[in-house]
């Protein structure tokens, strides 16, 4: 089957990095002599024939703009059988041939339902949460990080300043990805993340109480959102070694902001291959990386695929810490 037009959405969270993709996609479709329809507030969107027509113009200078000039959001209507034959009805109606759809797991669920309905899929995988099973990276990914280690160095100015224990709630839903690697990148103190049981006396308290023997006199505590509440454990702290911890949850300043250099990078590659794949025949897949390369891996495989946490890294981590504490006391 020839396409000649496609269109693009992106749905669930925004993420640093969305607009790269979408003009990606634009471009790409344009370069394949394909007609490419932009539908506004993701599978909702879809439902409601909410739709603007893309050219080159429309996403030139769209490249450094964080969130998603074609808004996203999450639809229950879509989740109904009823919602979905609407969303066939509109792709009919517009005379698509396919959608690339920009987002994370939930995105492609939906995706998945689609494309058993006869509408092809191809998915790009953007989420600042990095837990997408079948892709070593999503985008918005790095773009997070960086905001939230931005964030934590001027926390980290005041804090030493006063001589005081600063908690730090991280997004990253279920998964501890974006933590433990702000973690690192900052020099935690230490890291509470899903993956890892942790003991607040033996992880959190103890740790304190090392750095402060070894001289040092401010810690930073990264917690997961999936693993705590940075509320409680400050006031789990404070009831231990009695110092008031400054609580500081990110939210969602993470999401927001200017695309890193990578997720810009891997945003334009990702789209490119998504409307590759759509020329190529190979719909109803997700793009993904894999060691570095672009992969396009069939839709129901992809969502298969689970994704573990790099143990390795929190080896690393500990390492540092207990580092740390020994050369300060030598």
């Amino acid at each position: 089957m020839t396409m000649k037009r496609i269109g693009v959405l992106t749905s669930g969270g925004d993420a640093p990095g969305m607009n790269a993709a979408v003009r990606a996609v634009v471009r790409t479709a344009l370069s394949c002599g394909m007609e490419c329809i932009g539908i506004r507030r993701g599978w909702q969107g879809l439902i409601n024939a909410d739709f603007v027509k893309l050219d080159s113009s429309s996403v030139g200078h769209i490249l450094s703009r964080g969130g998603t000039i074609l808004y996203t959001a999450r639809s229950d209507d879509f989740m109904t059988e009823k919602g979905r034959e609407r969303a066939v009805m509109t792709c009919k109606m517009l005379g698509l041939d396919g959608i690339v759809a920009i987002g994370g797991d939930g995105t492609f669920r939906g995706a998945l339902e689609l494309s058993r309905l006869g509408i092809p899929v191809v998915g790009i995988p953007a989420t600042i949460d990095n837990d997408v099973g079948c892709t070593n990276y999503t985008i918005g990914f790095d773009s997070a990080c960086n905001t939230a280690i931005d964030c934590i160095d001027k926390l980290r100015d005041t804090m030493q300043s006063h001589e005081r224990c600063s908690v730090v709630e991280v997004m990253g839903r279920n998964a501890g990805f974006l933590a433990l690697y702000v973690g690192i990148a900052v020099g935690a103190t230490a890291v509470l993340i899903p993956e890892q049981e942790f003991d607040i006396q033996k992880n959190v308290i103890e740790r304190i109480q090392a750095s402060r023997l070894a001289g040092n006199t401010h810690f930073m505590i990264v917690v997961a959102e999936g693993a705590g509440s940075a509320v409680e454990i400050g006031k789990q702290i404070k009831e231990a070694i009695g110092i008031e911890p400054r609580v500081t949850v990110l939210g969602h300043i993470q999401r927001g902001g200017s695309p890193s250099a990578r997720d810009r990078e891997i945003a334009t590659r990702m789209g490119y291959y998504a409307v590759k794949a759509f020329a190529e025949g190979h719909g109803n897949s997700i793009i993904a990386t894999k060691e570095g390369d672009i992969v396009d891996l069939p839709i129901e495989e992809a969502l298969a695929m689970k994704k573990h946490l790099q143990m390795e890294r929190y080896k690393i981590m500990e390492a540092m810490q207990l580092g740390s504490q020994i050369s300060s006391r030598d």
